[in-house]
């Protein structure tokens, strides 16, 4: 390869950078192109009495996996 090529090459690439920039910029500008996000989730509220552990049966099931 040439050295008038390499330059080209070069010149080609950092254009095709410079337009993809340009293009995110102007996309990210538009009044119609926000996303809409989804609302937080709401927390439970903690139990009054501290805790909020919940011996379930997937629970249960693992402390039978545990035991020797």
């Amino acid at each position: 390869m040439s050295q008038p090529e390499k330059k080209l090459a070069r010149r080609a690439l950092f254009a095709g950078a410079a337009t993809v920039g340009a293009l995110g910029a102007v996309a990210a500008l538009l009044p119609g192109a926000t996303r809409e996000t989804a609302p937080a989730p709401t927390l439970k509220e903690p139990p009054e009495r501290g805790g909020g552990y919940q011996l379930t049966d997937h629970v249960k099931q693992y402390y039978k996996t545990t035991l020797v």
